[in-house]
């Protein structure tokens, strides 16, 4: 892309908060669940994006606004869907149960497995490129390798649902954010594991009795954020034993049984979240204010993140099918 040329060179300068829509994308005919910039720097101009209407779409973001690609090997909605490292495949899960590994260029299944479960999250291993994880509506999150389609190991929780996963940094741990909430116990909303010997290293993380449907990283301090569903997102530290900041609340926004997405800006100083009433909220990381917010969908806006090398370009998706780019 051209558009992204001059900057692949340069340091990343101060992300600003976008104004006004470049391109509208809507070919989806069905909600957009999730929506990832390719992690290349080079071919960065790349969106892709998972739909309830059984697709997985790749466009060109950038430069024209046009679909580049759509892969239809999902018989159910594509609830999530993650770019290889090298960003020539794309994994995708399903309520069909099914996971497949698409050769971008080719179209082509390099990897086609049948799970036990709906699959509503995926992630790849910072570190491992051959290595997910996978959970959904199952008491267990499985680790897989690509290079022999199999399970590599376990993580076997009391719960009903795996609604994200987050790695941490290097890779060693991660957490799971989880529907167990009950009446007597928050407990279990939040589960912190260690990657190599499937051990669960805490449970006691999160005590509010709010689900939390989605988890994002800090791109340079040691701390995540979670959305919850009390209409506010928590900032925790992504070392143990993982204390809750209590003095920073990021609040105004609506979450209301959507899985609304959140992001951090890549230089770190800004927090982006959809909202259920279609608008996008821009805070201040570090005094948790309201910078701005855009009105930017009729429907919920479950998604909202920012290209990892221009400065202010914005992916915006909702539960009506569209997907904007904002700058």
């Amino acid at each position: 892309s051209e558009l992204i040329k001059p900057y692949l060179g340069s340091k990343y300068k101060v992300t600003e908060v976008p104004k006004s829509l470049i391109f509208y994308l809507s070919k989806h005919s069905g909600p957009v669940n999730e929506i990832q910039w390719c992690p290349v720097r080079e071919q960065s101009h790349m969106l892709l994006s998972a739909s309830m209407d059984k697709t997985v779409k790749v466009w060109d973001a950038v430069d024209t606004g046009c679909c580049l690609k759509t892969f239809s090997c999902h018989s159910c909605a594509v609830r999530a869907a993650r770019w290889s490292s090298c960003g020539r495949r794309i994994l995708s899960g399903g309520f069909d149960s099914m996971l497949h590994l698409t050769d971008v260029e080719t179209g082509k299944q390099i990897f086609s497995s049948k799970t036990e479960f709906r699959i509503s999250a995926l992630k790849f291993h910072p570190t491992e490129s051959n290595v997910f994880i996978c959970g959904g509506f199952s008491p267990e999150v499985k680790a897989w390798d690509l290079r022999t389609s199999k399970v590599l190991r376990m993580y076997k929780a009391a719960v009903q649902q795996t609604l994200d996963i987050l790695f941490l940094p290097e890779g060693r741990e991660f957490l799971t954010s989880t529907d167990a909430v009950s009446r007597d116990s928050a407990d279990r909303t939040i589960v912190a594991w260690d990657f190599q010997s499937a051990a669960k290293i805490s449970n006691q993380i999160f005590h509010e009795r709010y689900t939390c449907p989605s988890l994002t990283l800090h791109p340079k301090e040691s701390v995540f954020v979670a959305q919850t569903n009390g209409n506010y997102m928590a900032l925790f530290s992504a070392q143990r034993p993982y204390r809750i900041n209590k003095k920073k609340r990021y609040e105004g926004h609506k979450v209301e049984g959507f899985a609304v997405g959140c992001e951090f800006s890549p230089d770190g100083t800004l927090l982006v979240t959809g909202s259920s009433d279609g608008k996008v909220f821009f805070y201040n990381y570090h005094t948790s204010r309201i910078i701005r917010t855009l009105s930017a969908h009729k429907e919920a806006c479950v998604s909202a993140i920012f290209h990892p090398v221009l400065p202010s370009l914005l992916a915006t998706c909702d539960w009506a099918g569209e997907i904007k780019i904002w700058q």
